[in-house]
Formats: structure tokens, sequence, C-alpha cells
């Protein structure tokens, strides 16, 4: 007589070890996710450091957050090596180079079958330009030198990873390009109620939106130089959702153009999807992305967009110009023309919500 006993296999754990500013476009994408992830019927584990993000709500049954005593990545060295010998999740997925490189000797020393993938989302060449000479060093011969280590490296489009293959040596083979998934399918249909503004609320001209952290990477400079451009053709309002370093300079430039009536800075805003809903234009100004999540989210809306053509997968979400202009970075008049001429003839709704499905 043979008897045979059924083994349940353990499902696959999966965990995540980020540390983002909490309002990164990387904290929106995880915040869809993981939680999708779960739901799926995998094991989700989020390490996440000290006062950093991602802050998620509503997962407690369905994602294991894992918080960490340590404010610095560095410092999390050795939790990762113990956790990676006693309790190996099937698969480890890291973000940002400071973690990513973290993450790998620890898994070099644990000796952990953990499969680990780590990403990069932006062109690394441009980024590095603007740090110093040690850490262009680091960050440079860390990607090209420590990163074949990982099982692989994820680049959210196909100019980021050719940029970091180009730029630091590391095998292109090596890197596969994922397109980041940023939104879920409810944007595409969610009706949404005006914001919280009175330039939306009662709108007596077009409000042209940008959205993102205020500093030199993004270049609301420029497009608040277009948007006096635009003044002169057309009555318009700029709105600029964020926070950050430059908001004091860039309110100094508005006064000095004399377009003070004309913008507001509302500040950080958790859920920007209903000023993108009800913005007549939304406007990347940005002197490089790496997968631009606001150009997204405001053409899953509905909202015709303008973006500049600068280094990174803007050109990639576009189509080359099919879904919005693309135009030459630091160049207000350009920028300003492309505003004018899509104010007066914008393309329909359901056709920008094409490009917004591939993410």
């Amino acid at each position: 007589m043979t008897s045979c006993m059924t083994y349940k296999k353990k499902p696959i754990r999966i965990s995540f070890f980020l540390a983002t500013s909490g309002h990164s476009g990387v904290d929106r994408a995880m915040k869809n996710l993981l939680p999708e992830i779960a739901k799926r019927g995998y094991n989700v584990e989020l390490i996440k450091i000290k006062n950093h993000g991602p802050f998620l709500e509503d997962v407690s049954n369905k994602v294991k957050i894992i918080k960490l005593t340590t404010s610095h990545v560095y410092s999390s060295f050795f939790f990762l090596i113990k956790y990676l010998l006693q309790n190996p999740p099937h698969i480890l997925f890291t973000d940002k180079d400071r973690v990513n490189r973290t993450a790998i000797l620890a898994k070099l020393i644990s000796r952990a079958k953990t499969k680990l993938f780590v990403s990069i989302g932006t062109t690394v060449s441009t980024t590095l330009k603007n740090r110093n000479l040690f850490e262009r060093f680091i960050q440079k011969n860390s990607i090209g030198r420590l990163y074949k280590y990982a099982d692989k490296v994820i680049a959210n489009s196909y100019r980021v990873a050719d940029d970091m293959a180009n730029y630091t040596g590391l095998p292109r083979r090596h890197i596969e390009v994922i397109p980041r998934p940023i939104i879920d399918d409810s944007l595409l249909s969610k009706k949404f109620s005006p914001p919280d503004h009175p330039w939306f609320k009662d709108k007596t001209a077009p409000v042209i939106l940008g959205v993102g952290e205020l500093c030199m990477r993004k270049d609301f400079e420029t497009l608040i130089r277009a948007f006096k451009i635009v003044q002169s053709h057309m009555d318009s309002k700029l709105v600029i959702l964020g926070k950050g370093k430059q908001k004091e300079y860039l309110m100094h430039l508005v006064e000095s153009l004399s377009v003070k009536d004309k913008v507001d800075f509302p500040g950080f805003v958790k859920d920007p999807y209903s000023y993108m809903a009800y913005a007549d234009l939304f406007v990347l100004s940005s002197l490089w992305e790496g997968l631009p999540f606001a150009l997204v989210e405001a053409l899953a809306t509905g909202t015709p967009v303008v973006s500049t053509d600068c280094p990174g997968g803007i050109a990639e979400v576009l189509e080359n110009g099919k879904y919005g202009p693309l135009v030459p970075i630091k160049s207000p008049e350009r920028m300003a023309e492309a505003i004018l001429k899509v104010l007066k003839d914008p393309p329909k709704p359901e056709f920008l919500k094409q490009a917004a499905k591939p993410y």
C-alpha cells in the first residue's frame, strides 16, 4: 500500500527595500503597485528607512511593513544582511543607487538565494553632471562594476537604459526596460470634482498646470517665462503644485515679470489628479527625467500636454510628439508657441488616454 502526501507550496515572498522622499513619483507608484501584487496572492513586504517613504495607507492586511530604526540607507546594511540570512524572500526589489548598492553588497555577503532586481529611474549621465567629483566617481563605478551582481537591472525607458550602459560600462544585456506601473485602471475612467481652488471652480481663463518639486531639474523658470509670453497672446492662469528650495526664487521671478496675479503656488498636493483633470493644459519643463510620472498621470485624466524633449523617457511616452508637442529645454519661446497651439486646438481626451495605457 502506497501513501502519498500533498504539500502546499508557500506563496512567493516579494520584498521591497525603499527609501523615498514620501512625495515622489516612486511613492505614488508603490502605493498602487504593492497592494496590487499582494492582491494577486503574493506575500509582500516593505522595508523602509525611518522618516522615509513610501507612506502606505490601508494596507495593513495586504502588505507587511518593516520599519527600520535607522534613518540612513547605509545604516541598514547589517539589518539587511541578517534579514537575508534568517528570512530571505524569493525576490528583493530596490530603487535608487544608494539603496541598490547597499542591497547588492548585503546579498553578496549573505550569499542568499534571493533574486535581486535593482532599478534606476533617470538618465545617469545627466544626473551626475550636477554632482561633485566624489559622488560622480562612486555612482558611476558602483553602477558599472557592482550592478552586474544583481540578477537584473531595471530601467523605465530605453533612453535611460542606453544612457546607463554607455556612461557606466554596464553591459546593456544586463539591463531590462520595463515601463513603470504608474497608474491603475480606475484613473482612466474616474470622474473628478473640481479642486478646491478658485481658478478651477470659477474658470474665467484657461489654466496651465505644472507639477513637481520646485528645484533646478524641473526648470519651472522656463515655464514661467513661457507663460509671460503666452499672456501677450491669450489671457490664462498658471498653477504650479509642489514644494522645494526654489519656491522663493520662483515667486520673485513671477513678481519681476508682472504676472503675480496670474500665477499661484498652492504647495504640495497629495492627490493632484483633480487639478490635472480640470486643467486646460499640463506642461513638463524638466531639464532631464527618467519616466515622468506626472506626465503619464495627466494623460490618463485626458488633459493635453506640452513637454521638453529632455534626456529620459518622455519622447517614448509621447511617441515622439504624437500625443503632445516636444520642445527644446530652456526655450521659453518654443514652449510658449507650443502652449498656444495646444490651447487653441486641444486633442480629444480619449486619444490622450491611449498614451497612458502602457503604464
